[in-house]
């Protein structure tokens, strides 16, 4: 079953990365005026681009993959420097910080100072985008048995683009509790608050703590959103990738949040992904997606990989 999670997370990412990429930026009533409730891969759209194509989540969190495999462990100046490569590509997507980030490393700039430096430029409101949410699954993968270095490598590879901490320990956040749904933890979350004290940042903790009592049966009043911001998407994300009775449904509810449509849904399918396994996501989305073998066999060598 964990490598069954484990192509659950990277499939899942992509099956929402693709199945909200085409309604990107849209509010959910027009989703639903123009699309109806989005349970087929749609081809134009925003992006104008052929159904199953993946965004720049997908293909960073694909640069991440290719990187853990190939060294077996966390080499940031080669995960940055593929992210510059990927970038020189010419993708038709690609976050306003991220690039920018990935600009002053491409000019010379060591791939440790520049994300902190472009953060230290930007203005609040503009410098905790989820840029690094988005692509951090694989590190789940391949540190699920090393919690400790999982959380310096998530924060160490979310700096290379986004220094900012609350995009540092959103991506702990995101990965501890994955790697605690690969390792069959029974409570995923919760532990993941409780080991994180203090470092956590108030307002990451604020967003998840009404999810844990969800997922204990409590009747809570949550408001998710549907923004950039990352802790806006880490809560959508941990919410309906928790809570739906599918994985399918968990995906789908997510996109049909309208906004940052890839995003939330990338991050709700990894989630949904890790709890269902790769069996539950529907065969007639991974068809259409040229990267799927590729997802399966990176998830397959991080599993059998043990990082150092």
């Amino acid at each position: 079953m964990a490598q069954s999670r484990a192509q659950g997370i990277l499939l899942g990412l992509a099956c929402g990365d693709t199945l909200g990429r085409p309604v990107e930026f849209q509010n959910p009533n027009r989703v639903k005026e123009t699309r109806g409730r989005v349970t087929e891969m749609l081809a134009h759209g925003t992006h104008g681009q052929p159904a199953g194509t993946i965004t720049d989540d997908t293909e960073m969190a694909l640069c991440i993959g290719r990187s853990l495999a190939e060294h077996g462990t966390f080499e940031p100046k080669d995960v940055a420097a593929r992210f510059v490569e990927w970038k020189r590509s010419g993708p038709f997507d690609i976050g306003i910080m991220t690039s920018s980030a990935l600009q002053r490393i491409q000019n010379g700039e060591p791939w440790d100072e520049a994300g902190h430096r472009e953060w230290e430029a930007s203005v609040e409101g503009s410098n905790a985008g989820n840029g690094s949410l988005m692509r951090c699954a694989p590190y789940a993968i391949a540190y699920r048995d090393a919690p400790d270095e999982l959380v310096k490598v998530s924060r160490q590879s979310s700096a290379i683009t986004h220094a900012d901490p609350r995009c540092q320990w959103s991506c702990v956040l995101f990965n501890r509790t994955l790697a605690n749904l690969l390792t069959d933890v029974e409570r995923p979350l919760e532990p993941v608050l409780d080991d994180l004290g203090p470092d956590l940042p108030d307002e990451i903790r604020s967003a998840v703590e009404p999810i844990t009592a969800a997922l204990r049966g409590e009747p809570v009043d949550i408001s998710l959103e549907n923004s950039g911001y990352v802790v806006t998407t880490l809560q959508v994300g941990l919410y309906h990738g928790l809570t739906a009775e599918s994985a399918a449904d968990a995906i789908v509810d997510a996109v049909m949040m309208g906004g940052d449509t890839d995003t939330i849904g990338a991050v709700a399918g990894a989630v949904a992904g890790a709890r269902f396994g790769a069996d539950a996501l529907p065969e007639r989305w991974l068809v259409e997606i040229d990267e799927a073998d590729e997802l399966r066999q990176l998830a397959s060598e991080l599993t059998k990989k043990r990082s150092k």
